[in-house]
């Protein structure tokens, strides 16, 4: 109930602020773009997908030691 009352309010304001702007309901779009990229933001990264970023880390600098030690070797 409180959800709809909250979504009631932030039409209300969105229809007042279109009245102002002249962007029709682009304004509502981009509002709504713009609270779901906010959300995803503030998300925590997983702690596998860190994992999995650290060792992509170490195999990389693995790789790249190993390509350095054989040029110093010929």
């Amino acid at each position: 109930m409180e959800k709809d009352k909250l979504l009631t309010q932030q039409r209300m304001r969105t229809q007042a602020a279109r009245a102002d702007d002249g962007l029709g309901p682009n304004t509502d779009i981009g509002n709504r773009l713009r609270a779901l990229y906010g959300a995803v933001q503030d998300e925590g990264v997983p702690d596998q997908l860190l994992d999995l970023l650290e060792k992509l880390d170490s195999a990389e600098q693995n790789q790249a030691a190993k390509a350095n030690s054989s040029r110093d070797g010929e």
